[in-house]
């Protein structure tokens, strides 16, 4: 009996083994190996970002990351001493990261690869280094409210970093290793490529890194200057509408008031308490324009042919429209002013009787088909379309109001956009920021041309041009007067809306100037946004000097020949500086 017992359990022990080794033997061996083979994710090198020379603005450097897993980690006090010089962490540091029961804590994000090597061949149980990069900006905060950042993954959080994440990142890859539990690699075990990381496609941006700086550095004096809170600067190429400079900056030590802080990256960019806004304001933030969205009205009359830079228009010093009081920024008698005279002196009257001419119905075209109301083609993460009046909302003001540029709320870069269609022949043509994609072998490959169309004929663009001029040389935009080249455009001085209520902020403006140079055969255009300055408030005195800066530097540096002749104000020119009040 009890040799039969044994013989039975003999064979069940027999079958029990039979189906371990043979039947389930690929179940337990998946199990055993499931628990020593990992696979690591292996992030691909973020490509870099370039300006229109080569020069960088945003690379990532290859680094070792570093990882404890302290519950694996028996002996910290003894580790912490043997790699505190390899890690570069003090060891009154490193030995906290390895006592506490944290789990997986970071000792080094950013060690060099030599010192990750040497660290993986040595043996430290429960410390993992893997292939990591840091995301460095060498020359330092310049552009960074259009460059944008990273977050603490790595990936773009801002700017072009974000709206290019996926093509900068490139794709990750997978290795496949085989460890013990204290993270040690086993012997004689090796890893394997499962998939390799592509690299990311870097950007070649239009920026010129030299007029970047200029720009910024113009902008951010003015504002501490003036005290005032924000300011946003622009240069464009009038025939391609590449954006050579983008200049968005916040005066920190001025008080944001009841429209809320701006945020900011929290670094002086040189001058005391300015610094780089994170939204990029010229894509971003919308205001209502006053004088500078004149040229709706102008362009729009000249258009239809129902008037001629020499037509007489007779104006009041005010009008009341739709309950509505309306005047000129300096009180006048009865005045007879050609439309020329109206547009230089920036006559708010004026042009609504200029307006009245083109009508309601030719006005609101007349806005979205110099670029207003939409969004452009460089599609920036935020940008705004602004928010117009239509038909629908048509209030009898309005045709006061609209013509002056107070009902409207639009861009910066909206208003470039116009001013740079009439410096290039009356095509609108849509801005870029993005040159070219460079990839990993070094091949730079170009994109497609901006977008254009005819928005204003050829002859009166060229009238149009001639007009803008009378502004800078008799009107209320002397202080963007170039020596030696002609310039044109247009100043403005605009009340800013109390948010939520219907009426003004009290003594709050924004001062603005928009132009191009040289006017006779133009190259380059330029915006100039300063809010809420508090020295003094007009365009022309705030925005006008820090455009006639830049260009200045602009045009010598792109060696664009002068004119050959001293450009002065004209003489006997009346228009004051603060006429363009609205």
């Amino acid at each position: 009996m009890l040799r039969a017992l044994l013989a039975t359990a003999f064979v069940a022990l027999g079958v029990r083994l039979f189906f371990l080794q043979v039947v389930d033997h690929p179940h337990y061996a998946a199990l055993s190996v499931g628990q020593v083979r990992v696979n690591l994710t292996t992030t691909a090198l973020r490509a870099g970002i370039y300006d229109r020379h080569g020069q960088i603005l945003a690379v990532s450097r290859p680094t070792s990351l570093v990882i404890a897993d302290d519950w694996l980690i028996q002996h910290p006090v003894a580790e912490a001493k043997a790699m505190t010089k390899l890690v570069h962490v003090p060891v009154a540091k490193l030995i906290p990261l390895l006592s506490e029961k944290y789990g997986a804590v970071v000792v080094n994000a950013k060690l060099n690869l030599t010192a990750g090597r040497q660290l993986s061949a040595l043996v430290f149980p429960g410390i993992t280094v893997q292939s990591s990069s840091v995301r460095t900006y060498p020359n330092g905060p310049i552009a960074t409210s259009l460059i944008g950042g990273t977050n603490g993954a790595g990936a773009g959080s801002a700017g072009l970093e974000y709206q290019y994440q996926t093509g900068l990142a490139g794709q990750s890859g997978v290795t496949r290793e085989f460890v013990s539990t204290s993270g040690v690699s086993l012997p004689s075990s090796y890893s394997t490529v499962l998939r390799r990381a592509k690299p990311g496609v870097g950007l070649e941006l239009t920026l010129d890194t030299s007029l970047q700086f200029v720009t910024e550095r113009a902008l951010a004096r003015q504002l501490a200057a003036t005290g005032a809170l924000s300011g946003v600067a622009v240069v464009m190429d009038v025939k391609t509408g590449e954006i050579f400079a983008d200049a968005s900056l916040v005066n920190t030590k001025t008080k944001a008031g009841v429209l809320g802080p701006i945020p900011s990256w929290g670094q002086s960019i040189g001058v005391a308490g300015v610094e780089q806004t994170i939204n990029n304001l010229a894509f971003t933030q919308t205001f209502e324009p006053g004088s500078v969205f004149k040229v709706v009205t102008f362009s729009a009359a000249l258009q239809a042919g129902l008037i001629t830079p020499r037509t007489v228009i007779t104006v009041p010093s005010s009008v009341t429209v739709g309950g509505r009081y309306f005047h000129d920024a300096e009180q006048h008698p009865l005045e007879h002013l050609t439309a020329t005279q109206v547009l230089a002196a920036s006559s708010n009257i004026g042009t609504y009787l200029i307006g009245t001419r083109v009508g309601e119905k030719g006005l609101l075209a007349q806005v979205k088909e110099l670029g207003f109301g939409a969004t452009t083609a460089v599609n920036f993460p935020g940008e705004s379309s602004g928010l117009l009046v239509d038909a629908t909302s048509w209030y009898a003001s309005d045709q006061v109001a609209l013509p002056i540029g107070q009902v409207d709320a639009v861009t910066p870069i909206q208003v470039l956009d116009a001013y740079n269609a009439i410096a290039n022949g009356g095509v609108f043509i849509q801005p870029k920021l993005v040159r070219g994609y460079v990839y990993a072998n070094g091949t730079v490959k170009g994109v497609a041309p901006s977008a254009t169309r005819q928005v204003i004929s050829p002859v009166v663009d060229a009238t149009m041009v001639k007009m803008l001029q009378q502004v800078v040389l008799a009107g209320t935009g002397t202080n963007a007067i170039i020596p030696g080249y002609s310039v044109a455009g247009k100043t403005g001085t605009a009340t800013m809306p109390y948010p939520g209520k219907d009426k003004l902020l009290v003594g709050d403006y924004n001062a603005s100037f928009v132009g191009f140079a040289p006017a006779n055969d133009p190259v380059l255009s330029m915006i100039v946004v300063v809010e809420r300055p508090r020295t003094t408030i007009f365009g022309g005195a705030v925005a006008a000097p820090i455009f006639q800066e830049v260009m200045s530097y602009a045009l010598h540096h792109y060696n664009i020949p002068s004119n050959g002749t001293i450009q002065k104000p004209l003489k006997g020119a009346g228009a004051s500086i603060s006429s363009d009040v609205t």
